[in-house]
């Protein structure tokens, strides 16, 4: 019975993983590099290498003026105050369009600073993470669902059918066959970071349960006249009221932060929003920061614009609390450079532990394929190459293509930040289809370009700003990062590139002259 039940679980493991191995790397991989996602934005964006400010940035006197200028129409209009991580102050409004604008300011010299013309980490890579940038009935959540449910499946069945999981976690023999070093590295990554797999995929859930769950409020608040709504405003925080329909000014936004710190016992203020600035009954929300707090609170105080009054102060409720630790364990969004660190390498663990997953099965597959004269190796083989080195080449694209494209860049009527994005998904179908027409050499030439898509990057990087690399270190450590991360790139690829070549020819060319021997699980 359980040898049956065993089997079962691998035939689940095995096409659960096949099926959706290409989105769930796309995932791990953009969920990795999001954890640096705000250093990711300083290096694509030069202009906001900046130092810290040494004086206190005064909101009425450096930032107010410029967004009566700026967003005279919008309804609403918030400020991102600076941290370590992101040492700009952060406008986002309206224009006179409708359209969403972000802009930021030196918090030093109080200067507007030009348009980056690209959207960076926190405007692409960390939203593909989550809902893949598919907006249309937030289809893009929901296959990031299935695949988080089934990255559950995967973890589950995956112990079960390894008989001897404490012997895998030390078991790896990279100069046996291809297919039996695969599994030993798809074992060994998969035990090593399994606790933090698990967390990352249920913390993830979580999060978006207001869209994997919508009818859990109408049930919980089915006596509310809109149960969704009453849900969020107790949930989540939430006040709102009409304007008056008549001009107004702002009271001081200095003297409300001030205030608001003074009620979080020092802890400070990240984000100002202003709900009908230019109305006598504007109101102004200020949120805490969670940069210095593994949870992410949803601490809110809101005042009165016109008076800076207090009309309504949230903190979470137990059960939200413990929903923003998961929150917090899954963004990690505060400072703690280490930890993230950590979470990075253990996000690649997790890319590690698809692709292997991959190859072990291609290779177990591929002689008997061959023989019969089926399709599916080769398939699922072009697959595997687009899926993994494709999306490799086409993060490198974009980051090549932000440091080669002009700042007035603009073709066909789509902008600089746009192009960055069509680069990205151009270079990524191009993987694919260089996958799909040479599979026998697509391993070797996609790794050769991203070796050298990685040093390009770090090479243009440093030819566009290697004077201030190297004189003002402090304030260029998230670019230097980057620099050094793109050049270990290159030489893990160029060095992966090397040991292809001298791979035997039954294992480059995927001939069946010395077929290997059937690998089971554990």
């Amino acid at each position: 019975m359980a040898e049956t039940f065993r089997r079962s679980m691998s035939w689940l493991h095995t096409w659960a993983g096949v099926l959706l191995g290409s989105l769930l790397f796309a995932m791990f991989w953009m969920g990795s590099l999001s954890v640096f996602d705000r250093e990711i934005d300083r290096w694509m964006m030069p202009a906001t290498r900046l130092a810290a400010a040494t004086a206190p940035v005064s909101l009425d006197r450096d930032v107010v003026p410029v967004l009566q200028q700026l967003a005279a129409d919008s309804p609403q209009w918030s400020i991102s105050l600076p941290s370590t991580r992101t040492p700009v102050i952060r406008l986002q409004y309206q224009d006179a369009d409708r359209q969403r604008q972000r802009r930021d300011i030196d918090p030093a010299s109080g200067l507007l600073l030009a348009d980056p013309g690209s959207f960076g980490g926190t405007g692409f890579l960390y939203p593909f993470h989550y809902m893949l940038h598919i907006k249309w009935r937030q289809l893009g959540y929901w296959l990031v669902g299935l695949a988080a449910m089934a990255m559950l499946v995967l973890l589950v069945s995956g112990v079960v059918i390894h008989r001897k999981l404490i012997t895998d976690f030390f078991l790896f023999r990279p100069r046996k066959s291809l297919q039996r070093a695969s599994l030993d590295l798809h074992n060994l990554s998969g035990v090593l970071a399994l606790p933090f797999h698990l967390l990352i995929v249920l913390s993830g859930l979580i999060i978006f349960m207001g869209i994997y769950f919508p009818m859990a409020p109408l049930t919980a608040y089915a006596d509310a006249a809109d149960a969704q709504q009453a849900f969020t405003d107790e949930a989540y925080g939430r006040y709102s009221r009409e304007p008056a329909g008549r001009p107004g000014s702002l009271a001081s936004l200095d003297a409300m932060v001030a205030h608001a710190q003074q009620q979080w016992r020092g802890g400070q203020v990240s984000t100002l929003r202003v709900h009908h600035p230019s109305d006598a009954r504007a109101v102004v929300e200020l949120r805490r920061s969670a940069a210095d707090d593994l949870r992410m609170n949803l601490d809110q105080i809101y005042f009165d614009g016109a008076t800076g009054a207090v009309l309504s102060r949230f903190e979470a409720a137990p059960v939200m609390s413990f929903q923003r630790l998961l929150s917090g364990l899954h963004l990690v969004q505060f400072r703690h450079a280490a930890l993230r660190g950590l979470y990075f390498l253990l996000g690649l663990s997790g890319c590690v532990m698809i692709a292997t997953g991959f190859l072990f099965w291609l290779e177990a597959r591929r002689a008997s394929h061959l023989k019969k004269g089926l399709k599916g190796v080769r398939i699922v083989e072009a697959l595997t190459i687009g899926s993994v080195t494709g999306i490799v080449i086409a993060t490198l694209a974009f980051f090549v293509a932000n440091q080669l494209l002009p700042p007035d860049a603009q073709w066909l009527g789509v902008d600089r930040a746009g192009l960055e994005v069509r680069v990205f998904y151009a270079a990524w179908l191009a993987g694919f289809a260089h996958a799909t027409g040479r599979p026998r050499q697509g391993w070797r030439e996609q790794t050769a370009v991203i070796a050298l898509l990685s040093a390009l990057a770090a090479l243009l990087d440093v030819r566009a700003t290697g004077v201030v690399l190297f004189t003002d270190v402090p304030a260029q450590q998230a670019a230097l990062g980057m620099d050094a991360v793109l050049l270990l790139a290159a030489a893990g690829a160029g060095l992966a590139r090397w040991r292809l070549r001298d791979r035997p020819a039954w294992l480059r060319d995927g001939s069946p002259a010395a077929p290997i021997g059937q690998v089971k699980h554990g």
